[in-house]
C-alpha cells in the first residue's frame, strides 16, 4: 500500500507577515540616492483599492501588487501602493503622482 502525505498543520500568522517587517530593501532608479522596502501584497490580503504612483491608475481589490516606502526615519508614512509592473519600470518613466 502507498505511503500516505500528511500536509504539515498551518502554523498561526508569522512574525514577519505581520506589520512591515517582511518587506526587503532595495536600490532606487538611477539617479534617486534613496533605499526602499518592497514588500509583495497577494492577491489574499489586496483587500482595498490604491492609486498607483507609477501609472495614475487605481491597483484594484484582489490584485497581486507592491507596498514600497523609503527607508528613513518616518518613511513608513510614506507607503504606496504600485502595480509590480510600474514599480520594476519606474526607473524609466519616473512618477506621474507626487511620491509623498
Amino acid at each position: 500500500m502507498p505511503r500516505r502525505h500528511r500536509r504539515a498543520e498551518r502554523p498561526g500568522p508569522l512574525p514577519d507577515r505581520v506589520g512591515l517587517g517582511s518587506a526587503r530593501v532595495e536600490s532606487g532608479p538611477a539617479g534617486d540616492p534613496d533605499q526602499y522596502h518592497v514588500r509583495r501584497i497577494a492577491t489574499s490580503r489586496a483587500t482595498k483599492d490604491y492609486r498607483c504612483p507609477g501609472c495614475d491608475q487605481i491597483v484594484r481589490s484582489g490584485t497581486p501588487h507592491i507596498a514600497a516606502w523609503p527607508d528613513r526615519p518616518g518613511g513608513e508614512d510614506e507607503r504606496r501602493h504600485w502595480h509590480s509592473g510600474c514599480w520594476s519600470g519606474r526607473g524609466s518613466r519616473g512618477l506621474t503622482r507626487r511620491w509623498g
